[in-house]
């Protein structure tokens, strides 16, 4: 079994690590069962200057995760519905972080077609809120430290991608922070097959 990868991945600068989770494998585990994913799109949030990055007001009890130690989920919840799943990274009391956008599933395929019921399998983990829900994450992951088992939630290495098969554009949904924060190029996009 792949070990989980350690806090030292996380405790880089939140573009190199956003970059290098494409083609990383989310594992989630209950009960004995266990699903996993290979992490195809993210995004990276950098700091209280980022205006697009929850961090903007500074530190409050929501976003409070944002400031923790490198490796822990920030769980939040967004638009009234939805769960999104992020990586902490940097040094502990600098607010950064990855947001899972997409995964391409490769274990419990059988799981996660009951939690994304009526969808169908390119819509399962096709964006953050599809992600969350085929593997059953919610608020209750938010401070989970994803470089241990224990937790039930946690990041392994998976397979290498290619720069050429990396592309990258602005982040989605931040029309509401200024420029140049709106058009970063801080999305990455990896093309995988399972």
């Amino acid at each position: 079994m792949t070990e989980p990868l350690s806090s030292a991945f996380f405790d880089r600068p939140v573009l190199e690590v956003a970059r290098e989770l494409l083609g990383c494998r989310l594992v989630r585990q209950m009960d004995g069962r266990r699903a996993a994913v290979l992490i195809t799109e993210t995004e990276a949030y950098r700091g209280e200057e980022d205006l697009a990055c929850h961090a903007r007001s500074g530190r409050t009890e929501r976003n409070a995760m944002l400031y923790g130690k490198p490796g822990l989920a920030y769980v939040y919840f967004t638009y009234g519905m939805h769960w999104l799943l992020n990586c902490v990274t940097g040094p502990e009391g600098f607010p950064a972080a990855v947001l899972l956008r997409a995964a391409l599933p490769v274990d419990g395929l059988d799981w996660i077609a009951a939690n994304r019921a009526g969808r169908k399998p390119a819509e399962w983990c096709s964006g953050p809120a599809r992600l969350t829900r085929a593997l059953g994450v919610d608020g209750g992951f938010n401070g989970c430290d994803l470089t241990r088992r224990d937790g039930g939630l946690w990041i392994e290495a998976g397979q290498p991608v290619a720069n050429e098969a990396v592309s990258t554009g602005p982040r989605v949904g931040v029309d509401y922070a200024p420029e140049p924060w709106r058009s970063l190029p801080w999305r990455f996009t990896a093309t995988i097959k399972a």
